[in-house]
């Protein structure tokens, strides 16, 4: 599913036109974002939680030379399936 997908499927369940799901959806993302970039947690209780866990500089290896590289730090943003999806999901 697409974002295009994902904002039809809004617009049919909520009842809402394209335009409005479309307005919808963004802002959701957008204040997910925003959240996360300001160090906060989201958790949307039976969904899921979506963090920022920090990675460490570490050193790789370039795979076509072989010469050792420094990988620099960085933060990645991480999801942790909630107990009600997981249900749907298996159930």
């Amino acid at each position: 599913m697409n974002k295009t997908d994902l904002v039809n499927s809004v617009a049919e369940l909520a009842g809402l036109t394209k335009v409005d799901a479309d307005k919808a959806t963004d802002a959701v993302l957008s204040a997910i974002t925003t959240a996360l970039k300001s160090g906060e947690d989201v958790r949307l209780v039976g969904f899921g939680a979506f963090s920022v866990s920090a990675r460490a500089a570490r050193e790789g290896r370039n795979p076509q030379t072989g010469k050792t590289i420094t990988i620099a730090a960085a933060k990645a943003a991480k999801f942790t399936a909630g107990k009600g999806l997981k249900d749907a999901i298996n159930g």
